[in-house]
């Protein structure tokens, strides 16, 4: 690895850990709400968070902007770089909604339960395949406890 490539992965690694210890809090629900909205303002963000007042909306953007994270542009706050940080690593981002990963694993196992399940009433088939069942309906329920304790528990 050349000494560019290797300054380049250091800076890159510094970001992220600089911004780990800094992505808590409110900070943290600020760069989420913008990552969600792609574009905020400071009254938007002080309004939709509860924030006493607008500087401290400011406050939380600046800090932001400090970071790399997010750059403005007229009043306008919109993201610059995505960091998978502490409770956002388990997290993915379809547009404007941030899912948990497990729903993704919750679905799968419900579409292969269910249709081995029917495949298994419809042939009235052994024993072992009911066990089969039993186990996959099990791991569906895991799956789905965890999409949706993570969604309560989630970033916001």
């Amino acid at each position: 690895m050349s000494g560019a490539q290797r300054y380049t992965l250091s800076g890159v690694d510094d970001k992220k850990s600089k911004a780990e210890s800094q992505l808590k809090g409110n900070t943290l629900r600020t760069y989420i709400y913008v990552v969600t909205h792609k574009k905020s303002g400071v009254r938007e963000v002080q309004r939709e968070l509860h924030f006493s007042s607008s500087s401290l909306a400011q406050y939380h953007l600046g800090k932001l902007v400090d970071l790399g994270l997010l750059n403005e542009n007229g009043g306008e706050y919109y993201v610059a770089d995505q960091v998978k940080v502490d409770v956002l690593k388990d997290f993915l981002r379809f547009g404007s909604f941030i899912v948990p990963r497990f729903i993704f694993y919750a679905v799968f196992f419900t579409i292969i339960t269910s249709f081995f399940g029917l495949v298994v009433i419809l042939s009235s088939g052994p024993a072992i395949e009911v066990i089969l069942i039993v186990m996959l309906a099990a791991s569906c329920v895991l799956f789905w406890y965890e999409a949706i304790r993570a969604w309560t528990r989630g970033p916001i």
